[in-house]
């Protein structure tokens, strides 16, 4: 019987700005949901909107890899 393959999730998200629309590509951590993210372009401190664990589940285009693999830390 072959090996079933194991999920893996995607580590690269695109971040955009609510303040000014900039968008940047950042790695995500594996093992943490990130709370803040400061835009480089306009210096807007990012936190996560009321019922996301991190700044990447609310700005992101993939949500967190916690999120991804069914193994949040925040519920």
């Amino acid at each position: 019987m072959p090996d079933e393959p194991t999920a893996q999730a995607v580590l690269t998200s695109v971040l955009t700005c609510p303040g000014c629309g900039h968008e940047t590509a950042e790695e995500m951590p594996q093992d943490a949901c990130q709370w803040f993210y400061e835009c480089p372009a306009c210096r807007t401190l990012l936190r996560p909107k009321p019922g996301d664990c991190c700044v990447f589940c609310s700005y992101g285009t993939v949500p967190c890899p916690p999120v991804q693999m069914g193994d949040c830390c925040c519920g």
